[in-house]
Order: C-alpha cells, then sequence, then structure tokens
C-alpha cells in the first residue's frame, strides 16, 4: 500500500510539474506564436513596398536588396521570437553562428554567388533591361537575385546564370551605347562594275532614315575573294535599330543588284569527264 501511495505521490507531483510549467510557459508560447505570424506577415507587406519603391527608381537593386533585408528581417524575428520562449539569446545566437558557419562551409559556391552579386551591383557591369552574352547565352536581363541572374532569350527561354560566374568571365553587354555599328559584306562578280555596285549599296542607305550620317557610312573593297570581290559595309545606327536594318540591307541589296544587272557569285564547281583509252 506504502508503494501505491508513494507511485500515486510522484504521479501526482509530476502534474502538478506539468501544470505549473503549461500555466506559465502557455502564454509565452501563445505570444511567441502570435509574434511569429504577425511579424512574418508584417515583413511581407514591408518587402512588397519595399521592391514596388525600389523598381520603381532602380530595378536592378530591387530583386537583390528584397532578398537580403527580408532574410535578415527573418532571422531577426526568429531571434526575437526564442527570446521570447525563454531561450537565451546569447546562446541561441552562439548556435546560429555555428550553424551558419557550417552552412557556409557546405555552400562556398552559393557564397561566391552571393558576392558576385555584390559585385555585380557595384561595378553594374549590365542592369536589369540590358541585353547581354554571357555563358554561351543571348538574352535580356530580367533579374538580379541574390544568387542568380535571370535572362529572357529572344525565343522565350529562361536562362538562370550563377553571379559567381558572370563575376568572373568575361561578358558581352549589347546596351552598354545607345548607337552601334553594322558591320556588313556583299561580294559582286569580277566581271561587274565595281563603281556601280557601290553606288547602289550606298544609294540605299541613304535612302534609310534608320543609317546615321555621323560618323558617314562606309563602303569599301574589303579583300578580293576566290570568286568574288568583297564589299565591306559600316554603318552606325541606333542600336534598337540594328536587326531591322540589316536584315532589310540584305534584301534589298540582292533584290537592286538583280534589278541592276550585278551578280552575286556562288561557288561553284566544273566536272570534266575524261574517257580512258
Amino acid at each position: 500500500m506504502e508503494d501505491l501511495f508513494g507511485a500515486n505521490g510522484a504521479a501526482s507531483g509530476l502534474i502538478d510539474q506539468a501544470t505549473t510549467m503549461i500555466v506559465a510557459y502557455a502564454p509565452k508560447v501563445v505570444l511567441a506564436l502570435v509574434t511569429l505570424i504577425v511579424g512574418l506577415w508584417l515583413i511581407k507587406r514591408l518587402m512588397n513596398l519595399l521592391e514596388s519603391r525600389l523598381t520603381a527608381k532602380d530595378p536592378t537593386l530591387s530583386k537583390f536588396l528584397g532578398g537580403l533585408i527580408g532574410i535578415t528581417l527573418k532571422i531577426l524575428l526568429l531571434i526575437s521570437v526564442a527570446s521570447m520562449v525563454g531561450i537565451a539569446t546569447t546562446s541561441f545566437v552562439a548556435i546560429m553562428g555555428a550553424a551558419g558557419l557550417a552552412v557556409g562551409l557546405a555552400l562556398q559556391g552559393s557564397l561566391a554567388n552571393f558576392a558576385g552579386g555584390v559585385l555585380i551591383l557595384i561595378f553594374k557591369p549590365f542592369k536589369v533591361g540590358d541585353v547581354i552574352e554571357a555563358q554561351g547565352y543571348l538574352g535580356t536581363v530580367v533579374e538580379i537575385q541574390i544568387l542568380y541572374t535571370v535572362l529572357n532569350t529572344f525565343d522565350n527561354r529562361r536562362i538562370i546564370i550563377p553571379n559567381g560566374n558572370l563575376s568572373n568571365a568575361s561578358l558581352i553587354n549589347y546596351s552598354a551605347y545607345n548607337t552601334r555599328r553594322c558591320d556588313m559584306s556583299f561580294g559582286i562578280g569580277y566581271g561587274d562594275d565595281i563603281e556601280k555596285a557601290k553606288g547602289i549599296i550606298r544609294r540605299l542607305i541613304e535612302n534609310d532614315d534608320r543609317a546615321m550620317t555621323d560618323p558617314a557610312p562606309m563602303v569599301v573593297v574589303g579583300g578580293l575573294g576566290e570568286s568574288s570581290v568583297d564589299f565591306t559595309v559600316r554603318v552606325w545606327l541606333k542600336a534598337e535599330n540594328y536587326w531591322p536594318f540589316y536584315f532589310d540591307m540584305q534584301e534589298n541589296v540582292k533584290k537592286t543588284f538583280d534589278a541592276e544587272g550585278i551578280s552575286i557569285p556562288f561557288p561553284q564547281r566544273d566536272v570534266h569527264l575524261y574517257k580512258a583509252d
């Protein structure tokens, strides 16, 4: 009977301790959960507002700074919630620091991408909206995120490139300047009139309002090929007119050469058959 009463007393003591702990910690846990939920909601609203303001002022910074600030605020919120529950803040910060070190060692590539993103924002080799060619891809920069840069290609594909690769490798920014030089080459037969062909090309350029007059267009004989006299043509244009002008010139030169009797030679091969004795 004494053992039975002793067991009942121990169980009663455990129940009392559990009740005391629930009464003591339940309000803290509830308050911490409410703080966590409200804090996450406020952070989300704040980030939406911040990204909209940053996008209006500088689209290049919006995604990068938005993601960085959002992660920082969530970490601070988590530390605050932990302290409300009763976890020592110094111990929690030490644990977070050790965990951060371990994660950092495991994710060295991601840290390199983060550092690359910072370098891109500081030196600005390109910005959102620029057309760049990098890592074998050509497209328009849509977003510069914390770890990656997003491109949209002209055939509507989305390319994700790590920032570390972009910051440590060569790239071509086609949108760096407002003007571009369009280089073209046209060939005529050796029996055709060089001055006549040059005059046709110059006339086509002068009749196109997209061609700039300063610097002046250049039409010269650039080389004597195996079967053609090759003209080198260089015309300065607004960057947005580059490809439309290029394609129009290819078509217009062919049509005008045909109408004016100027030949455009193409490789041909003569085969001679000899009858064996």
